[in-house]
C-alpha cells in the first residue's frame, strides 16, 4: 500500500467517522466537530481523487467539503455576533 493510499484511507476514515458519530448521536448535525471531520475528510479525498484523475469524485468531495466549510464559517459569524 502506498503513502497516497494511506492518505486516501485517512480521508475516508474521517468522513465515515463523522457519519457514524452523528448516527449514534455523539456529534450533532450542527456541531463544529462534525463539520471539521467532514471538511478534512472531504478535502483529503479531493486531493486523492485529483492525483488519481477521477473528475466526478473530485467534484463530489470538493462540494462536500465546501458545504462543511461554509457551515463552519456561518457558525463562527453567528458566534461573533452574539
Amino acid at each position: 500500500m502506498s503513502l497516497l493510499d494511506l492518505f486516501g484511507f485517512s480521508g475516508m476514515i474521517l468522513l465515515l467517522s463523522a457519519f457514524l458519530l452523528n448516527q449514534i448521536n455523539y456529534f450533532a448535525n450542527d456541531s463544529a466537530s462534525y463539520h471539521v471531520f467532514n471538511l478534512l475528510g472531504a478535502y483529503i479525498l479531493t486531493y486523492y481523487a485529483f492525483v488519481l484523475g477521477n473528475t466526478p469524485f473530485i467534484i463530489l468531495e470538493f462540494v462536500w467539503g465546501s458545504f462543511s466549510l461554509y457551515k463552519l464559517f456561518t457558525m463562527r459569524v453567528k458566534l461573533s455576533s452574539e
